[in-house]
């Protein structure tokens, strides 16, 4: 036990479950506001009020301590530090903080206020609420905390800090100690080297292929050691004098594996079997010096279960370790740590089976891990395992982080034999289980790189799950969709609701200098994920049998048959491989946002039932009044304004029908069918959603050229500058021009794509300003009527405009992850989000 006599320093961990152990009067509450947040702080006495509106009253002591242990369980589940302000003088109520501390895999630590009788009994008397209590209580209480002074540690309490007298007491400090492995200031970069049992030659070869120099990296790297350097291989001494000196060095972290575990043991004298490789090992360490031994075995002696690294990015330990482990301790998690978890069963080779507790790992943290050999390191949900079995013939593989790039050098030869042969299958892909229902399931929040948090309503999650459960293609290929677009503002110019002089405006406004204006096609947004072949397709993203996918803003695919949308694939492929896009991005995939031609592809029904609706309502009688009218008149009878009103209404239907039957036409297999692509959203390794719109559009420029067979269609531009009224009013005269013989209309984007407005927000990705004749489709024939025209400008774009910028940031994050490789799951996570805000409410005509 440690007595702290001078009163002057207390050493408290910053996780912990902090016991103030004194008897009523001691001070308690004095001391844990002098040296605790007030919030860190849950006192009995106002636990027993919230209860019973009396902090007096002892019959409801029993609910208080229920919520005070329910309040501080909540606390240290959430990682926060919390002291417990009761006189926690009897053994079973210290008891039950213990085992939740346990339960939280936090520390316990019991500060003891030892204050004479006396002056307990001087404060409560002194104090209203206290005046009656009897002085046997605090007799009794000092008479059990002396009692309890010498079988604290024995009961649990990692730290016992015993402050004698009130002078002591009242002098005390509280120091806050960093957990042993709570490393996140350190931020590498590091190189994370997988399982070497005593293979000292591949050792070497590995450290320099990373760059290591006798042991130290020229650029500052740090090297991490996974655990299990001893056992099994031909030269275990020479790899812990190598790990050793780096670690005492300071270029290097080592994590304990359970054959260190076990040799450590042996280096105490206790009783250990000398299997597994430890014989090997004791023999190879019969010809060291004791000196030698003894470093071996304070550092073994110093070694911790696990390191949290990188601002909580990275996590490093021996055989894995779910997330509600990270960063905690106690001996359950340096059991997980350093031997996983099993299920219980054996193998054919008499072996414990693995829980595979990667499969259904959700953390934020990337876990590296070793323990249990595999042919390749592969990620896995956030996790990878470097033990790529070079004792057996395999290789020693690291992990490069923040690149995630994997360096290995192969074993020199097989030095010990496995008593289970290597796995010929890593694992992850699909032998995992990678999405499951909590994944998406209720209210979210989806932490984004470029703007912050993005909630998820509850309802509209499941109507997203809804449509991505019945509809939509393989998860596994939709790592993207495009965000909705948000119109320009509404237009005071006459006769128009859109026009692109607000779009300009809008742009100048935000900051933006040059924007790009992209013609609008006749299609349907389409998103391609094309592949240089299957075997690509199968080691991206774990489906055999596709080279990519073909689908809309929902996530549905085009084509039932999936043969068509191979034959798509196919076209595009060649394409990228002829314009050389394969070896100048250095990719095996891309993702391109790109329209689909014609719009009747998917949405003939929905013209056909929904806006073609609009005008047969109106348009289906035409023939039959305008004759009757017609004749009425010709007989005399006065009929002028209802007849001129159905002759305006018979224009306007004509120009509605013009209209509609631009964008569907039709098509025989892949004949008349078109695709234009716009932007390439991502490669191998890249995000390119930042790449200026003028870069993207030129090598797709290179793509359409290199397509012999008239599928590709290259996307019309022009480039304005928001600040000159020339190139402004060239802007409109182009969209005029296009729009005047039947174009959709434009999309207006900042040509350096990824920009921010002066106050730090995202800018709008793009507006689109659509045609007054393709605005019929929307608004119905009639639209242009002035008293229409009139009411329709009255619409509201806030909500439209904040939904296009909250999905922007959702599909920016999935791009993101996916370019970082991070596991389906957290990718799908940004991808669903997408899918859910597009079923709030809006206006569908914006």
């Amino acid at each position: 036990m440690t007595e702290t006599r001078t009163g002057r320093a207390l050493p408290v961990t910053d996780l912990s479950l902090v016991v103030l152990v004194g008897a009523s009067g001691s001070g308690k509450s004095t001391f844990a506001r002098r040296h605790f947040k007030p919030t860190e702080v849950i006192s009995s006495d106002f636990c027993r009020g919230l209860v019973a509106d009396d902090e007096n009253d002892q019959s409801a002591s029993g609910d208080a301590f229920d919520v005070l242990h329910y309040i501080a369980g909540k606390r240290l589940a959430a990682g926060r530090r919390t002291v417990v302000d009761a006189t926690s003088v009897q053994q079973d109520s210290r008891r039950q903080l213990v085992e939740l501390a346990w339960k939280y895999d936090v520390l316990p630590i019991a500060i003891v206020l030892d204050v004479p009788e006396e002056v307990c009994a001087e404060r409560n008397a002194a104090r209203a609420d206290r005046a009656g209590l009897p002085r046997r209580v605090i007799q009794r209480h000092v008479r059990e905390l002396r009692r309890s002074l010498r079988s604290l540690e024995r009961e649990g309490f990692r730290k016992v800090h015993v402050l004698r007298g009130v002078a002591e007491a009242e002098s005390a400090t509280v120091v806050t100690e960093k957990r042993f492995n709570d490393l996140t200031h350190l931020t590498g970069p590091f190189d994370i080297i997988g399982d070497i049992h005593g293979c000292s030659a591949e050792l070497e070869s590995l450290l320099a292929k990373l760059g290591y120099v006798d042991g130290t990296h020229p650029e500052g790297r740090t090297a991490v050691f996974v655990g299990d350097l001893v056992d099994r291989g031909p030269d275990t001494p020479g790899v812990l004098r190598r790990v050793m000196a780096m670690v005492e060095a300071g270029g290097a972290l080592c994590v304990p594996g359970n054959h260190e575990n076990k040799y450590g043991r042996h280096l105490k004298g206790r009783k250990v079997q000398h299997t597994h490789g430890l014989a090997e090992t004791i023999a190879q360490m019969e010809g060291e010096s004791e000196e030698f031994k003894d470093r071996v075995r304070a550092f073994l002696d110093g070694l911790v279960s696990h390191y949290v690294l990188d601002g909580g990015r990275l996590v490093v330990c021996h055989a894995g370790l779910p997330e509600k482990y990270h960063g905690r301790t106690s001996g359950r998690v340096r059991s997980h740590a350093l031997y996983g978890d099993t299920t219980g069963e054996t193998d054919e080779f008499g072996l414990p089976v693995r829980y595979p507790w990667a499969e259904d790992y959700r953390g934020r943290a990337a876990v590296v891990y070793g323990h249990t050999p595999v042919p390749e390191a592969t990620w896995l949900n956030n996790t990878i395992c470097l033990d790529t079995g070079a004792v057996f013939g395999g290789k020693l593989t690291a992990l490069r982080w923040p690149e995630r790039e994997l360096v290995d050098v192969p074993a020199e030869r097989v030095w010990y034999e496995p008593a289970r042969p290597l796995r010929t299958e890593a694992p992850g892909g699909q032998d995992g289980r990678p999405l499951a229902l909590s994944d998406v399931h209720g209210r979210r929040t989806v932490e984004t790189r470029h703007a912050g948090r993005v909630a998820v309503r509850e309802e509209n999650a499941a109507a997203a799950l809804e449509v991505m459960s019945r509809f939509a293609v393989d998860p596994r290929l939709l790592p993207y969709l495009p965000p909705t677009m948000a119109p320009t503002a509404t237009s005071r110019e006459e006769g128009y609701l859109e026009h692109p002089r607000e779009a300009f405006a809008q742009y100048a406004e935000d900051g933006v200098e040059r924007v790009v204006c992209e013609e609008k096609h006749m299609g349907s947004r389409a998103v391609a994920l094309v592949c240089r072949d299957a075997g690509a397709a199968e080691k991206r993203f774990g489906v055999t049998g596709p080279t990519g996918a073909l689908y809309t803003r929902t996530g549905r695919p085009f084509f039932d048959d999936a043969s068509v949308t191979e034959e798509i694939l196919g076209r595009l492929r060649a394409a990228v491989t002829d314009a050389g896009l394969w070896e100048e991005l250095d990719t095996d995939w891309l993702l391109l946002d790109a329209e689909l031609m014609p719009w009747s592809l998917k949405a003939s029904g929905l013209l056909r039932s929904q806006y073609a609706a609009v005008g047969a309502a109106s348009g289906a009688v035409f023939p039959g009044a305008l004759a009757a009218l017609e004749a009425a008149a010709a007989r005399g009878t006065d009929v002028t304004d209802l007849l001129d009103r159905q002759r305006e209404r018979a224009a306007d239907a004509g120009a509605f029908t013009a209209a509609y039957r631009r964008y569907c036409w039709t098509t025989d297999g892949l004949a008349g069918v078109r695709l234009a692509p716009f932007q390439i959203l991502a490669a191998q390794g890249r995000s390119l959603a930042a790449l200026p719109h003028d870069e993207q559009l030129a090598l797709l420029d290179r793509l359409v050229e290199h397509d012999p067979t008239g599928l590709l269609q290259t996307t019309r531009r022009l480039y304005v500058d928001t600040g000159d009224p020339e190139s402004v009013r060239a802007g409109v005269d182009w969209w005029l021009e296009m729009t005047g013989r039947g174009g959709e209309g434009m999309v207006v984007k900042p040509l350096g794509a990824l920009v921010r407005r002066p106050d730090g927000r995202l800018a709008q990705p793009g507006v689109k300003c659509r045609g007054r004749e393709y605005l019929r489709i929307i608004y119905g024939p009639e639209y242009t009527r002035p008293d229409t025209l009139a009411r329709l400008r009255q619409r509201f774009l806030n909500h439209k405009r904040s939904l296009a910028l909250r999905e922007y940031a959702l599909g920016l994050e999935a791009l993101d992850r996916l370019a970082d490789g991070e596991p389906l799951w957290r990718v799908h996570e940004a991808v669903f989000g997408v899918l859910a805000l597009e079923s709030e409410p809006v206006d569908p005509r914006l």
